[in-house]
């Protein structure tokens, strides 16, 4: 790719890359259950998939639409005005926020259908609680300190190992599995499974997040100050070749 992707294009990898991200994270639910009953190994199949599904997902969209796969990491870009003057960021996040959720929907009714189950079949599993809750905060924290970090320090090309690791990582460190992901939590509400959130369940989980994105941008603010305002069609993209200095890169997820 020599320029950047029209914003249609990018909204449209987004949506994809986010119902394939809930694919793998609801089917390999499903699977692991159906294989065994021990709790700590469906945790850990889970847990595998989606560190594998989201690492490829965030090398393979990374070029096209920055691959956010998530609307906190979109919303974040946003605020920090890394990409201040070039008009674009307001379009980004109206075009992409709506196309992650549309996707994680469709992943879920995907996953159920693979398995045979109800194309959908709204989550019993609560998981409504303060330290669940409090998780959330912590894992989506860390989450967005870990992307705009890597992009303040110049290694957004390591995102797609490093992300996909810390949520493999804060799927055992957190009560919650590290959701971190607005989209992906309404998604799972669609799927009576392993990996499922019942509906009552969501507010809660979405008010944390967006907690724990402010606090993850705080975080940032404080090891690295404030970015410089510099133009960039996707702030979170990876670079295509070693540039003279760094930039101010990232890359997403769940």
């Amino acid at each position: 790719m020599t320029g950047p992707a029209p914003l249609g294009r990018r909204a449209v990898a987004e949506g994809l890359g986010t119902a394939a991200l809930v694919t793998v994270v609801v089917g390999s639910g499903i699977q692991a259950t159906e294989l065994t009953r021990d709790a700590g190994t469906q945790l850990l199949a889970n847990s595998l998939a989606t560190v594998f599904g989201l690492g490829t997902l965030v090398a393979l969209l990374g070029q096209v639409s920055g691959a956010h796969l998530n609307p906190v990491v979109t919303l974040a870009a946003w605020c920090t005005g890394r990409r201040a003057g070039d008009g674009t960021a307001l379009r980004n996040v109206a075009a992409y926020v709506p196309a992650q959720v549309a996707g994680a929907v469709s992943g879920a009714v995907l996953a159920d259908a693979m398995f045979g189950g109800p194309l959908v079949r709204f989550s019993t599993h609560d998981r409504f609680a303060a330290h669940l809750w409090l998780a959330e905060v912590v894992a989506t924290a860390g989450l967005v300190w870990l992307v705009f970090g890597l992009a303040r320090a110049g290694r957004a090309h390591l995102a797609p190992a490093l992300v996909a690791s810390y949520i493999g990582a804060a799927y055992w460190f957190t009560s919650s599995t590290s959701f971190a992901n607005p989209a992906v939590t309404i998604g799972r509400a669609f799927t009576d499974s392993f990996a499922g959130i019942a509906p009552t369940s969501v507010l809660p989980f979405l008010a944390a997040q967006s907690a724990g994105a402010v606090v993850g941008l705080g975080l940032v603010a404080a090891c690295f100050g404030r970015p410089a305002r510099v133009v960039e069609d996707e702030a979170l993209e990876a670079p295509r070749t070693a540039p003279a200095r760094p930039r101010e890169e990232g890359a997403p997820t769940l």
